[in-house]
């Protein structure tokens, strides 16, 4: 789809009432009917620099490789040729099922096919505060994408950019040129439906994929195949099935037996694997672990040395908050207090506000580890609280081990926004999340061959906001490339 003005001499005020009018309704947790948008509309996208949007491409190439780099690590430990804590803290919490299906030999060197982490725009770059296997977003993205370019603005990966990646992803997972593919939306999961809805419609729609939103139930087992059923009755056999289900809510999924079993023989490919250890927000702490250094820059391939350098500077400084006690000459490496070396996590409680610089937050397999549920920002607490933070990692270590992180401050933007009350375009400040969205599409071990962005998703919030994410008085938009871009 190209992008051509209806107008060209359109205000910032004109363009805000067009998007009110053009975005699809319900996308992002309107409750209210009568309110279609729940979030602040900025007339344009938000804009990046060249070099921004350079290094944000480099990025998904260099996920690509950790996500290979990680898995593998994993198995190497797990058959002892790798030091056997990293497999033990990836484990760690989860139920034995949870472990036995992740080990499973037919999803062995299977990664997330679609790829988003959360970065941080700070003055002297980007931050990656968090990675997900199973975001939120892609339909969100896909519509205000589509929605923007109706007023003559092609954002980054284009108007279909996210839909198209989506696509190619499953034909090349499938070796289809025109797979059946069920979105399996679980209850858990169900604010996600609107949105993945969307982006099912459109692929149709642009004969990218033969793709359905359904519920678990909606599912049919055969030992030949599976199947979606649709609305008006019809079975259709499906080639894929993407997972929007968490694997902490896997016994609570309807037919999540069937699924898995269809996918363990191969019947359907399935993405994201059903593979937790993938999902853990402890593996930054495992990628800064000064032992694993090598290891780390063989495993990321071929320029693995430069990858390892530029994932260090990616990835905030991180540690698994583990309590078991180390002797008394050992530290927690990299991790001070006071300016002395931390060997008892308690030492962290007598610090003050300015320089609890962290966050806590649960590192993966628990209802708290998404949405910013479990998350903790150090210096927002009182000092009771703080004290309750660290002593709940402690205590909880065996079922939600947690992690604690450097917390880096976005820089500070001036953003408009559309004021429906006053109809006029105003200003505030805010801070930037980018959400980029990058879709595996092939097999290779070139990371610049096999990973696509399909577009960013920029979310402002207000400057006082200590954490970063979907919110009525945020803005949320796509971005574009722009000289004068961040």
């Amino acid at each position: 789809m190209a992008c051509t003005a209806f107008s060209p001499n359109l205000t910032a005020r004109e363009q805000a009432h067009h998007l009110y009018e053009t975005i699809p309704p319900g996308l992002f947790k309107a409750e209210d009917a009568a309110e279609t948008i729940a979030w602040r509309i900025s007339p344009e996208p938000f804009a990046l620099s060249p070099k921004t949007l350079d290094d944000i491409v480099q990025t998904g190439r260099d996920l690509f490789a950790f996500y290979r780099a990680i898995n593998s690590l994993y198995n190497r430990s797990v058959r002892g040729s790798a030091p056997a804590f990293v497999a033990a803290y990836l484990d760690q919490g989860k139920p034995e099922y949870i472990v036995r299906l992740s080990r499973q030999n037919r999803f062995k060197q299977d990664i997330p096919h679609v790829i988003r982490p959360d970065l941080i725009l700070t003055d002297g770059g980007f931050i990656a505060s968090e990675l997900d296997s199973v975001p939120g977003g892609m339909g969100f993205l896909g519509a205000m994408s589509e929605a923007y370019c109706k007023i003559g603005m092609e954002s980054i990966g284009g108007a279909l950019g996210i839909p198209s990646g989506f696509a190619q992803m499953l034909r090349a997972m499938t070796a289809s040129d025109l797979p059946c593919v069920a979105i399996v939306v679980s209850e858990e999961s169900a604010d996600y439906r609107p949105e993945l809805q969307w982006l099912a419609d459109t692929a149709r729609r642009e004969g990218l994929l033969d793709a359905y939103v359904c519920a678990p139930q909606d599912i049919v087992f055969t030992e030949d195949a599976l199947f979606v059923r649709l609305p008006d009755g019809r079975e259709e056999k499906i080639q894929a099935l993407y997972r929007n289900f968490e694997l902490f809510d896997l016994l609570n999924v309807p037919k999540q037996e069937l699924m898995l079993y269809a996918a363990r023989h191969n019947r359907v490919k399935m993405t994201p694997p059903p593979k937790a250890q993938l999902e853990e927000k402890l593996s930054f702490a495992l990628l800064h672990h000064p032992s694993l250094a090598h290891l780390w820059q063989t495993e990321l391939g071929r320029d693995g040395k430069e990858i390892y350098r530029r994932l260090k500077t990616l990835f905030p400084q991180t540690w698994v908050i583990d309590p078991r006690p180390l002797p008394p000459h050992g530290v927690i490496y990299g991790l001070d207090a006071a300016g002395a070396p931390v060997s008892d996590w308690r030492q962290l409680v007598a610090l003050g506000k300015s320089e609890r610089d962290y966050v806590v937050k649960p590192s993966g397999f628990s209802e708290l580890a998404w949405g910013s549920r479990g998350v903790r920002v150090a210096n927002d607490l009182t000092k009771d609280e703080w004290t309750e933070a660290l002593e709940a990692s402690i205590r909880d270590f065996q079922k939600t081990p947690r992690i604690l992180q450097r917390f880096h401050k976005g820089k500070r933007v001036r953003q408009s926004y559309f004021d429906r009350e006053r109809d006029e375009v105003r200003q505030f400040d805010g801070r930037v999340r980018l959400c980029p969205y990058y879709f595996v599409t092939g097999t290779c071990g070139d990371p610049a061959q096999s990973v696509r962005l399909g577009g960013i998703l920029a979310t402002i919030a207000p400057a006082d906001k200590r954490l970063i994410h979907g919110m009525t008085d945020a803005v949320m938009a796509p971005c574009i490339v722009s000289d004068t871009g961040n």
